[in-house]
């Protein structure tokens, strides 16, 4: 963030305040996490009609529209070398959102999203030593525990749906890792949303021919693709210039909060009070671990 010359004791005049950028960024990372999970609710509407495959296959239409629009990745000028974590990355991308949407379809949005968030609280739980990340990493396992509980009406390839999309999630990071190490900019991240949209395609024919979607169910794949990509991820380029990257994290940590809010609101998938103590072990893990990190 910019700062005034050492020898102002004032900011410039036309510079907004810190905490008035701050305050932006808390809006924005409200309004994105928001923004995602309530596309998620509206495009899981569009299920009946399409089906998850068709939602995910629309929603990575827009989500290469946007990152190639943003990135405008030079495709011809791709080594060997950038072009193998790219393509891993848009199978892994594939992968995260259809197991995801297949998850929420079977098992609802709040607990579907709380077991993808598995997979960024592993990867930062894994790359520590502290003692306090391994009673965090307990905290986390008590609640999936209790989340994948035997009962009657336990939908476990529901639950493993969602644990693939942690691992796909957990992988995306380290493969956006590579990939903004090999590539400049955001051009491996829009060249692999290409991809994965491509990998779609087949898909989109064969609903359009087979099944057309009717109008409605259309416009909630379009509004989940608009609502769930596109804004989260111009809102986050935003967000992470103004707000620390611990305060980004904790936010980050209140979206399977949010996942079961918007899915009890938007589509009556109500969540018992054992199933909110999971959920809340898992945001805890997450948070304390964050809490307790050093700067």
């Amino acid at each position: 963030m910019p700062t005034a010359p050492a020898h102002r004791t004032t900011p410039l005049p036309s510079a907004p305040e810190p905490g008035g950028r701050r305050l932006a960024g808390v809006i924005t990372m409200i309004g994105s996490g928001l923004s995602n999970q309530t596309g998620a609710a509206i495009g899981s509407l569009a299920f009946p009609a399409l089906g998850p495959v068709g939602v995910v296959a629309v929603r990575q239409y827009v989500a290469a529209v946007v990152l190639m629009a943003v990135g405008r990745p030079r495709l011809r000028a791709f080594t060997k070398r950038q072009w193998w974590p790219v393509l891993l990355l848009a199978l892994v991308f594939a992968t995260m959102n259809l197991s995801l949407y297949s998850a929420i379809d079977r098992i609802g949005l709040g607990l579907a999203v709380t077991l993808e968030f598995l997979g960024p609280l592993g990867i930062a739980l894994a790359a520590s030593r502290r003692r306090v990340d391994a009673c965090c990493a307990l905290i986390a396992a008590a609640g999936v525990i209790t989340l994948m509980r035997p009962r009657p009406s336990t939908d476990y390839a529901g639950m493993g749906l969602g644990l693939l999309a942690a691992v796909c999630w957990a992988s995306y990071i380290l493969l956006n890792r590579t990939v903004g190490r090999r590539v400049p900019g955001v051009q491996g991240a829009a060249a692999a949303a290409g991809l994965s949209a491509l990998l779609f395609l087949p898909v989109g024919i064969v609903l359009v021919v087979e099944r057309p979607p009717t109008a409605g169910s259309a416009a909630y794949a379009l509004a989940a693709g608009v609502l769930s990509s596109a804004v989260p991820y111009l809102a986050d380029l935003h967000t992470l210039r103004h707000v620390p990257a611990r305060i980004f994290g904790l936010f980050m940590s209140v979206n399977p909060v949010l996942a079961a809010v918007v899915g009890w609101i938007v589509l009556g998938q109500e969540l018992g009070p054992i199933e909110w103590a999971a959920v809340a072990a898992v945001v805890a893990a997450n948070t304390l671990s964050i809490l307790t990190a050093r700067t």
